[in-house]
Protein backbone atom coordinates (compact mmCIF):
# COMPACT_ATOMS: atom_id res chain seq x y z
CA UNK A 1 0.00 0.00 0.00
CA UNK A 2 3.33 2.13 0.18
CA UNK A 3 3.96 4.66 2.74
CA UNK A 4 1.97 6.30 5.35
CA UNK A 5 1.94 8.04 8.68
CA UNK A 6 0.01 6.74 11.10
CA UNK A 7 -3.59 7.96 11.96
CA UNK A 8 -3.56 10.69 14.68
CA UNK A 9 -7.23 10.04 15.47
CA UNK A 10 -9.58 12.35 16.08
CA UNK A 11 -8.99 15.91 17.88
CA UNK A 12 -10.60 17.70 20.39
CA UNK A 13 -11.66 18.30 24.15
CA UNK A 14 -14.37 15.26 24.14
CA UNK A 15 -11.60 12.72 22.33
CA UNK A 16 -8.98 14.08 25.03
CA UNK A 17 -11.40 13.59 27.86
CA UNK A 18 -12.26 9.78 26.60
CA UNK A 19 -8.92 8.80 26.08
CA UNK A 20 -7.98 9.92 29.45
CA UNK A 21 -10.76 8.09 31.27
CA UNK A 22 -9.69 4.86 29.43
CA UNK A 23 -5.96 5.40 30.14
CA UNK A 24 -7.07 5.23 33.64
CA UNK A 25 -9.15 2.52 33.17
CA UNK A 26 -8.54 -0.79 34.48
CA UNK A 27 -10.24 -4.63 33.71
CA UNK A 28 -9.80 -5.25 37.79
CA UNK A 29 -10.71 -2.28 39.28
CA UNK A 30 -14.12 -2.10 40.94
CA UNK A 31 -17.01 -0.95 38.70
CA UNK A 32 -14.78 -1.83 35.96
CA UNK A 33 -17.50 -2.86 33.10
CA UNK A 34 -19.46 -0.14 34.09
CA UNK A 35 -16.86 2.41 33.71
CA UNK A 36 -15.95 1.21 30.37
CA UNK A 37 -19.53 1.01 29.09
CA UNK A 38 -19.59 5.51 30.08
CA UNK A 39 -16.59 5.60 27.99
CA UNK A 40 -17.92 3.78 25.32
CA UNK A 41 -20.47 6.55 25.70
CA UNK A 42 -18.38 8.88 26.37
CA UNK A 43 -16.65 8.31 22.39
CA UNK A 44 -20.11 7.16 21.15
CA UNK A 45 -21.50 11.14 22.04
CA UNK A 46 -17.85 12.59 20.85
CA UNK A 47 -18.46 10.92 17.32
CA UNK A 48 -21.76 12.38 17.43
CA UNK A 49 -21.25 16.09 18.71
CA UNK A 50 -18.06 15.47 15.70
CA UNK A 51 -20.28 14.87 13.13
CA UNK A 52 -22.93 17.14 14.03
CA UNK A 53 -20.83 20.10 14.10
CA UNK A 54 -19.12 18.79 10.45
CA UNK A 55 -20.98 16.31 9.09
CA UNK A 56 -17.60 15.57 6.50
CA UNK A 57 -15.79 14.66 9.82
CA UNK A 58 -13.57 11.73 8.88
CA UNK A 59 -15.34 11.14 5.19
CA UNK A 60 -18.05 8.99 7.64
CA UNK A 61 -21.23 10.07 6.57
CA UNK A 62 -20.81 9.79 3.04
CA UNK A 63 -18.83 6.32 3.32
CA UNK A 64 -21.77 4.79 5.16
CA UNK A 65 -24.66 6.03 3.05
CA UNK A 66 -22.60 4.86 -0.30
CA UNK A 67 -21.83 1.89 1.23
CA UNK A 68 -25.74 1.23 2.60
CA UNK A 69 -26.66 1.77 -1.04
CA UNK A 70 -24.40 -0.61 -2.11
CA UNK A 71 -25.97 -2.90 0.26
CA UNK A 72 -29.61 -2.25 -0.74
CA UNK A 73 -28.52 -2.86 -4.10
CA UNK A 74 -27.36 -6.82 -3.15
CA UNK A 75 -30.53 -7.82 -1.07
CA UNK A 76 -32.67 -8.25 -4.11
CA UNK A 77 -30.31 -10.77 -5.93
CA UNK A 78 -29.32 -12.60 -2.30
CA UNK A 79 -33.06 -13.09 -2.17
CA UNK A 80 -33.71 -14.26 -5.65
CA UNK A 81 -30.76 -16.31 -5.58
CA UNK A 82 -29.41 -19.66 -4.29
CA UNK A 83 -28.20 -18.49 -0.39
CA UNK A 84 -24.58 -18.74 -0.12
CA UNK A 85 -22.02 -20.23 2.98
CA UNK A 86 -21.28 -18.06 5.19
CA UNK A 87 -17.73 -17.24 4.32
CA UNK A 88 -18.84 -16.95 0.69
CA UNK A 89 -21.13 -14.39 1.66
CA UNK A 90 -18.57 -12.28 3.95
CA UNK A 91 -16.40 -12.88 0.77
CA UNK A 92 -19.02 -11.20 -1.76
CA UNK A 93 -20.24 -8.67 0.57
CA UNK A 94 -16.95 -7.67 1.82
CA UNK A 95 -15.90 -6.80 -1.49
CA UNK A 96 -19.43 -5.78 -3.13
CA UNK A 97 -20.39 -3.68 -0.04
CA UNK A 98 -17.24 -2.81 1.39
CA UNK A 99 -15.47 -1.20 -1.95
CA UNK A 100 -11.42 -0.63 -2.05
CA UNK A 101 -11.10 2.76 -0.76
CA UNK A 102 -8.49 3.29 1.85
CA UNK A 103 -9.72 5.74 4.58
CA UNK A 104 -10.38 4.70 8.49
CA UNK A 105 -14.13 4.70 7.35
CA UNK A 106 -13.70 2.31 4.64
CA UNK A 107 -12.61 -0.05 6.77
CA UNK A 108 -14.67 0.22 9.26
CA UNK A 109 -17.32 -0.62 6.46
CA UNK A 110 -15.39 -3.52 5.66
CA UNK A 111 -15.43 -5.01 9.14
CA UNK A 112 -18.91 -4.46 9.93
CA UNK A 113 -20.60 -5.88 7.07
CA UNK A 114 -18.09 -9.23 7.45
CA UNK A 115 -19.42 -8.55 11.48
CA UNK A 116 -22.68 -8.59 10.24
CA UNK A 117 -22.83 -11.32 8.49
CA UNK A 118 -21.72 -13.13 11.58
CA UNK A 119 -24.10 -11.91 13.74
CA UNK A 120 -26.68 -12.90 11.46
CA UNK A 121 -25.85 -16.22 10.92
CA UNK A 122 -25.26 -16.70 14.92
CA UNK A 123 -28.89 -15.68 14.87
CA UNK A 124 -30.07 -18.15 12.67
CA UNK A 125 -28.38 -21.25 12.51
CA UNK A 126 -31.11 -22.71 10.99
CA UNK A 127 -29.25 -21.15 7.69
CA UNK A 128 -26.83 -23.86 8.18
CA UNK A 129 -28.61 -27.11 7.86
CA UNK A 130 -30.33 -25.14 5.42
CA UNK A 131 -27.47 -25.00 2.92
CA UNK A 132 -26.04 -28.20 3.98
CA UNK A 133 -29.16 -30.06 3.00
CA UNK A 134 -29.70 -27.95 -0.63
CA UNK A 135 -32.99 -26.15 1.07
CA UNK A 136 -32.23 -22.52 0.03
CA UNK A 137 -32.23 -22.45 -3.73
CA UNK A 138 -34.95 -19.25 -3.61
CA UNK A 139 -32.14 -17.45 -1.94
CA UNK A 140 -31.97 -16.02 1.62
CA UNK A 141 -35.37 -15.18 3.50
CA UNK A 142 -36.38 -11.14 3.78
CA UNK A 143 -36.57 -11.23 7.29
CA UNK A 144 -32.73 -12.72 7.44
CA UNK A 145 -31.36 -9.98 4.89
CA UNK A 146 -33.06 -7.35 6.93
CA UNK A 147 -31.26 -8.12 9.99
CA UNK A 148 -28.78 -7.88 8.25
CA UNK A 149 -29.32 -4.42 6.56
CA UNK A 150 -30.11 -3.04 10.50
CA UNK A 151 -26.86 -4.80 12.19
CA UNK A 152 -24.76 -3.69 9.34
CA UNK A 153 -24.97 0.21 10.16
CA UNK A 154 -24.86 -0.57 13.79
CA UNK A 155 -21.59 -2.23 13.75
CA UNK A 156 -20.25 0.34 10.97
CA UNK A 157 -20.23 3.23 14.03
CA UNK A 158 -18.94 0.26 16.67
CA UNK A 159 -16.30 -0.50 14.30
CA UNK A 160 -15.07 3.01 13.48
CA UNK A 161 -14.67 3.77 17.11
CA UNK A 162 -13.05 0.44 17.32
CA UNK A 163 -9.76 1.88 15.26
CA UNK A 164 -10.27 5.03 17.34
CA UNK A 165 -9.96 3.23 21.16
CA UNK A 166 -7.27 1.05 19.65
CA UNK A 167 -5.29 4.02 18.94
CA UNK A 168 -6.13 5.22 22.37
CA UNK A 169 -4.98 2.19 24.06
CA UNK A 170 -1.52 2.11 22.29
CA UNK A 171 -0.49 5.28 24.11
CA UNK A 172 -2.16 3.82 27.58
CA UNK A 173 -0.61 1.56 29.62
CA UNK A 174 0.40 -1.50 28.33
CA UNK A 175 -1.73 -3.90 30.16
CA UNK A 176 -5.04 -2.34 28.53
CA UNK A 177 -3.58 -4.58 25.44
CA UNK A 178 -4.39 -8.00 27.34
CA UNK A 179 -8.17 -7.18 28.17
CA UNK A 180 -9.71 -6.03 24.65
CA UNK A 181 -11.38 -2.81 25.68
CA UNK A 182 -11.66 -1.86 22.00
CA UNK A 183 -13.67 -5.03 21.35
CA UNK A 184 -16.06 -4.05 24.02
CA UNK A 185 -16.16 -0.49 23.73
CA UNK A 186 -17.35 -1.65 19.81
CA UNK A 187 -20.13 -4.23 20.84
CA UNK A 188 -21.24 -2.03 23.27
CA UNK A 189 -22.17 0.77 20.83
CA UNK A 190 -23.18 -1.45 18.10
CA UNK A 191 -25.76 -2.69 20.56
CA UNK A 192 -26.86 0.83 21.83
CA UNK A 193 -27.49 2.25 18.11
CA UNK A 194 -28.91 -0.94 16.54
CA UNK A 195 -32.73 -0.14 17.70
CA UNK A 196 -32.15 3.50 15.95
CA UNK A 197 -31.52 1.85 12.42
CA UNK A 198 -35.01 1.49 10.35
CA UNK A 199 -36.08 -2.21 8.69
CA UNK A 200 -36.87 -2.52 5.55
CA UNK A 201 -39.10 -5.32 6.10
CA UNK A 202 -40.88 -3.60 8.90
CA UNK A 203 -41.23 -0.80 6.93
CA UNK A 204 -42.52 -2.19 4.18
CA UNK A 205 -45.34 -3.84 6.33
CA UNK A 206 -46.74 -1.12 7.44
CA UNK A 207 -48.76 0.83 4.66
CA UNK A 208 -49.09 4.23 6.08
CA UNK A 209 -45.35 4.39 6.74
CA UNK A 210 -44.38 3.01 3.28
CA UNK A 211 -45.40 6.39 1.50
CA UNK A 212 -43.37 8.38 4.17
CA UNK A 213 -40.12 5.88 3.51
CA UNK A 214 -40.29 5.50 -0.33
CA UNK A 215 -41.68 9.21 -1.03
CA UNK A 216 -43.48 7.93 -4.09
CA UNK A 217 -46.95 6.76 -5.33
CA UNK A 218 -45.68 4.82 -7.95
CA UNK A 219 -43.78 2.25 -5.38
CA UNK A 220 -46.66 2.36 -2.86
CA UNK A 221 -48.77 0.82 -5.67
CA UNK A 222 -46.26 -1.76 -6.46
CA UNK A 223 -45.67 -2.35 -2.62
CA UNK A 224 -49.29 -3.28 -2.20
CA UNK A 225 -48.96 -5.85 -5.23
CA UNK A 226 -45.75 -7.60 -4.05
CA UNK A 227 -44.37 -6.62 -1.10
CA UNK A 228 -41.03 -8.04 -1.16
CA UNK A 229 -40.21 -7.23 -4.84
CA UNK A 230 -40.11 -3.71 -3.35
CA UNK A 231 -37.49 -4.12 -0.58
CA UNK A 232 -34.66 -3.67 -2.08
CA UNK A 233 -35.99 -0.09 -3.30
CA UNK A 234 -37.10 0.98 0.20
CA UNK A 235 -34.29 -0.01 1.78
CA UNK A 236 -32.06 2.40 -0.31
CA UNK A 237 -34.48 4.86 0.63
CA UNK A 238 -33.87 4.39 4.16
CA UNK A 239 -30.17 4.65 3.86
CA UNK A 240 -29.72 8.46 4.90
CA UNK A 241 -32.11 7.93 7.52
CA UNK A 242 -30.33 4.81 9.21
CA UNK A 243 -27.58 6.57 8.39
CA UNK A 244 -28.27 9.87 10.18
CA UNK A 245 -29.66 8.09 13.00
CA UNK A 246 -26.66 5.87 13.93
CA UNK A 247 -24.17 8.72 13.86
CA UNK A 248 -26.71 11.79 15.42
CA UNK A 249 -27.26 13.44 12.88
CA UNK A 250 -31.05 12.80 13.42
CA UNK A 251 -31.46 12.69 16.99
CA UNK A 252 -32.76 10.69 19.45
CA UNK A 253 -31.94 9.63 22.88
CA UNK A 254 -29.72 6.57 22.87
CA UNK A 255 -29.61 5.03 26.77
CA UNK A 256 -25.94 5.60 27.80
CA UNK A 257 -25.23 8.68 26.09
CA UNK A 258 -25.47 10.54 29.01
CA UNK A 259 -22.55 9.04 30.21
CA UNK A 260 -21.26 10.47 33.74
CA UNK A 261 -17.73 12.56 33.58
CA UNK A 262 -14.88 11.42 34.62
Amino acid sequence: MGTSTRWKGPNGDQWSSAARRLARWRDDSRNADQRLEEIAADHLRALHETLRADRSAFGLYDTACAAGERLAGVLGSLAAEGAESEDALVARLVSEVGGDGGTLADAAVRRAVAGAVRDVWDRHPELDDAIGEGATRGGFAWDILCDLYQVFFADMVGEFLRSVVAEHVKLAVPVLLATDPEGRIADWVAEKVADLVPNPCEESAEATDLAQAVDTAQLVVGAAQDPLAALPKIAESLVPRAVGKVLGLITEEIAGEEGAAA
